[in-house]
C-alpha cells in the first residue's frame, strides 16, 4: 500500500466532534468492527463481545491539570501546557523541580527570565496573589519547541493547585468541573499525561464487574500521552513524518499475564492506542519484555504487531497517525467503511465521542 497522507483522510461533519461525553460512560454507542460487516452496539454490551480468558490490558495514566496562564515580567501573557513532569533528580543544574513545557506568548521568554503563573478562575481574568513563579532554563525537546522551566515546588501539587484540565483543541469550551471527572478514567493511578486515554473513559464499574464475571482478565500498562498526539501529519510521505515520543512503562505483572493468556488461548484486547503503543514497544525486540522508557514508535501499514489481537479505540482525527495505526490493525480498506458506517450513522467522534472494536488482520503473534 501506498503511503500516501491523502489515503487516511475523510470529511467529518462538525457537529459529530464531541464536546461532551455522554451522560453515562458505558451508554456511548460502540461500533463492532470485528468482522467485515459493522455492527452498532452500545458501549455496555462490551462483555458479551469478549470471551472467558480473554485479556483486557488498559493504560493507567492519570491526567495531570497541566493548562497554566501567565504573565512574563513586562506584563505580556503566557500559556503554558505542560508536557512532561521530570524526575526530581532530573533537570539542569540539579533542579528538583523541573517541567518540560509548551509556552505560548506574543514574544518567547528568554533563559533567565520568570514568568508568574497564578489562578483563572472565570473568562480571561487571571489572579496571581496565590500564585508561583517559573523560572526559564531554556529551549529543549527533540527540535528546541518546548521549554525547561524550574518550579518552586512539587509540580504535580502545584499544577493541582493551579492548573486547568488540558481539553483537546477541538473542544471549544473552558473545562469545567464534570470535565476533571469525566476526562479521567475510573482506573487512572500515575499521573503524568496531558491528553486522557480515551477508549478507557467509556469504562464504569458496572461494566468492570461484569467481566470480570465473564472471566475476562485485566492488566495494566502505563503511557503518558503527550500533546503530540493532536498533531496532524503534514508530511506528504508518510514515512517522513517524525513521530513524537512518550514515556510508557509495561511492567513484569502485565507481561506475565500476557504469557499466561497466550498459553491457555486467550485474546490480548488493548483497550486505546496508547496500550497498543506502549505493548508493541516492548515486543520491538521480538519477545515481549518488562520495559520502561520513551517511546517514538509509529506504527503505519505493513507493521507486524506481535502482541494485541483486538483493539477498543475512539474515532480519530483525519490525516493523523493514530488514524494510520488503526488502519495497519484493521486494514486501511475496512477501518475506511467503518468510519463512512459511523458518519452516516451520526456516530460522536474523537476525545468525547463514542467507541470502536476491531479485530487485528494477519500477522501472527510471537
Amino acid at each position: 500500500m501506498t503511503l500516501a497522507l491523502a489515503d487516511y483522510d475523510f470529511e467529518l461533519p462538525p457537529e459529530l466532534i464531541a464536546q461532551h461525553p455522554a451522560p453515562e460512560r458505558s451508554a456511548s454507542r460502540l461500533l463492532d468492527g470485528a468482522a467485515q460487516a459493522p455492527v452498532d452496539r452500545i458501549f455496555r454490551d462490551l462483555p458479551g463481545l469478549l470471551s472467558p480468558g480473554d485479556l483486557l490490558v488498559f493504560n493507567d495514566t492519570r491526567v495531570i491539570k497541566a493548562r497554566l496562564f501567565g504573565r512574563k515580567a513586562s506584563g505580556g501573557a503566557v500559556e503554558a501546557l505542560v508536557e512532561r513532569v521530570l524526575p526530581s533528580a532530573q533537570g539542569a543544574s540539579g533542579v528538583p523541580h523541573a517541567v518540560w513545557a509548551h509556552l505560548r506568548a506574543s514574544k518567547s521568554p528568554k533563559p533567565g527570565s520568570v514568568v508568574r503563573f497564578g489562578r483563572r478562575s472565570g473568562g480571561a481574568s487571571v489572579s496571581f496573589e496565590e500564585g508561583f513563579d517559573a523560572e526559564v532554563l531554556g529551549r529543549c525537546g527533540p527540535d528546541g519547541e518546548l521549554f525547561h522551566l524550574a518550579l518552586p515546588a512539587d509540580p504535580f501539587a502545584l499544577l493541582e493547585a493551579f492548573g486547568h484540565v488540558p481539553l483537546p483543541p477541538y473542544i471549544t469550551h473552558e473545562d469545567a468541573p464534570d470535565d476533571e471527572r469525566r476526562y479521567q478514567t475510573v482506573f487512572a493511578a500515575r499521573p503524568g499525561a496531558v491528553a486522557a486515554p480515551t477508549a478507557s473513559l467509556h469504562f464504569d464499574e458496572a461494566v468492570l464487574e461484569a467481566l470480570h464475571a465473564r472471566g475476562v482478565g485485566t492488566a495494566r500498562v502505563t503511557l503518558h500521552v503527550g500533546a503530540g498526539t493532536f498533531q496532524p501529519v503534514r508530511a506528504d510521505r508518510i514515512e517522513d513524518h517524525r513521530m513524537h515520543s512518550e514515556w510508557y512503562e509495561v511492567g513484569a505483572q502485565t507481561v506475565d499475564a500476557i504469557q499466561a493468556t497466550r498459553a491457555a488461548g486467550g485474546r490480548i484486547v488493548a483497550v486505546g492506542t496508547t496500550t497498543v503503543r506502549s505493548l508493541e514497544s516492548a515486543a520491538r525486540g521480538g519477545v515481549l519484555q518488562p520495559t520502561t522508557g520513551d517511546t517514538d514508535i509509529f506504527i503505519t501499514p505493513g507493521f507486524q504487531f506481535r502482541v494485541v489481537d483486538r483493539l477498543i479505540t475512539n474515532f480519530h482525527l483525519p490525516k493523523s497517525t493514530l488514524m494510520m495505526l488503526v488502519s495497519a490493525f484493521a486494514g486501511h480498506a475496512h477501518v475506511m467503511a467503518l468510519y463512512r458506517h459511523a458518519i452516516a450513522q451520526r456516530y460522536r467522534f474523537f476525545s468525547y465521542g463514542d467507541a470502536m472494536l476491531l479485530e487485528r488482520a494477519g500477522s501472527a503473534s510471537v
